[in-house]
């Protein structure tokens, strides 16, 4: 089959297409014909060796595995192993597969039966590769962690990327002021997703320029745990999903001490919330916003096109 692969940490240039063997399903996975992969920032993580710590996991000097990340999966059943009980040959289905393995950019892969959930009809493959692990973080970090009310006034630091346009979308259901940080060319797009008020960040410091939210969302962590701090009333709560190291770091360590300020980080539970993802995608209150799609030979442009930072929402790989 062909996949993308890679052997050594860095730019887009190292991907190759190649055709290695067709994985073959455990007893309780099910082998997946790939229609859709999502890129993510973990992807690129991955591709670039980047943060220079990721390296004791995947590899120190080069990669552990050549096949490049991917998790975000849209699909069709195409084997099942003989404990699979719920899924059949033929299904249309999408998940994250995150936990339980990577190499999602090739024409087929392997994923464990409680990986994958149904793609409804009306959902196209490559909707539901956005949805997974955006989706997820998103529901997790407002409602399960931060905890989001009605009234309040909530920050979603990087809200026009693939988390971030998901988040203001979720948020907008619970009767919230939202505010929105992101380039430039992103802020119409998050105030046509219901966006009340957005900040250029090439312009504008949300954290010095005096307003103060209840929750803040933050896909970035980009800042010091002090920036975030005066940017909160006493009550509210900091969130964030990801970011650099050692600014996650500090939040772990002042959200231990701190006594006036709530400040966590999302322990990420992998497809738990796909079923009321859906449920809101089938009424439509979310839509996953789609930037462009590649073709799975043109996996490197994709990737470059992510580290140029400016696309909205997601970037999808098509087979």
């Amino acid at each position: 089959m062909k996949a993308i692969v890679y052997h050594a940490y860095g730019s887009p240039d190292v991907l190759r297409l190649e055709d290695i063997p067709k994985p073959i399903p455990n007893d309780d996975e099910v082998l997946v014909k790939v229609h859709a992969v999502s890129v993510n920032s973990w992807d690129w993580d991955m591709l670039s060796g980047r943060p220079l710590e990721y390296r004791y996991i995947s590899g120190l000097l080069k990669p552990k595995s050549n096949k490049l990340h991917g998790c975000d999966i849209a699909g069709q059943v195409e084997a099942a192993g003989s404990n699979v009980r719920h899924l059949r040959v033929g299904d249309e289905v999408f998940g994250d597969l995150s936990e339980g393995g990577w190499g999602a950019f090739a024409e087929n892969v392997c994923a464990c039966e409680n990986e994958l959930i149904l793609k409804p009809s009306a959902m196209t493959f490559e909707e539901a590769a956005c949805l997974s692990h955006g989706g997820n973080l998103a529901v997790q970090g407002l409602i399960d962690v931060g905890k989001i009310k009605s009234g309040q006034k909530v920050l979603i630091n990087g809200g026009g990327g693939s988390t971030g346009t998901l988040a203001i979308q979720i948020a907008r259901l619970f009767d919230v002021e939202i505010t929105a940080v992101d380039h430039t060319v992103k802020l119409d797009m998050m105030r046509t997703l219901g966006a009340d008020h957005v900040i250029d960040y090439t312009k504008e410091d949300f954290t010095r320029n005096g307003q103060k939210y209840n929750l803040i969302f933050d896909v970035k962590t980009d800042r010091s745990v002090f920036d975030y701090k005066r940017a909160l009333y006493q009550d509210g709560r900091y969130v964030t999903v990801g970011g650099k190291t050692s600014r996650i770091l500090q939040v772990v360590c002042f959200g231990k001490l701190s006594k006036k300020y709530r400040m966590y980080i999302v322990g990420y539970k992998a497809n738990k919330d796909l079923n009321y993802l859906v449920e809101l995608h089938e009424m439509g209150k979310i839509k996953p916003v789609i930037d462009k799609c590649f073709p799975l030979e043109k996996t490197a442009e994709a990737f470059q096109y992510f580290s140029e930072g400016r696309f909205k929402g997601k970037i999808v790989v098509t087979l």
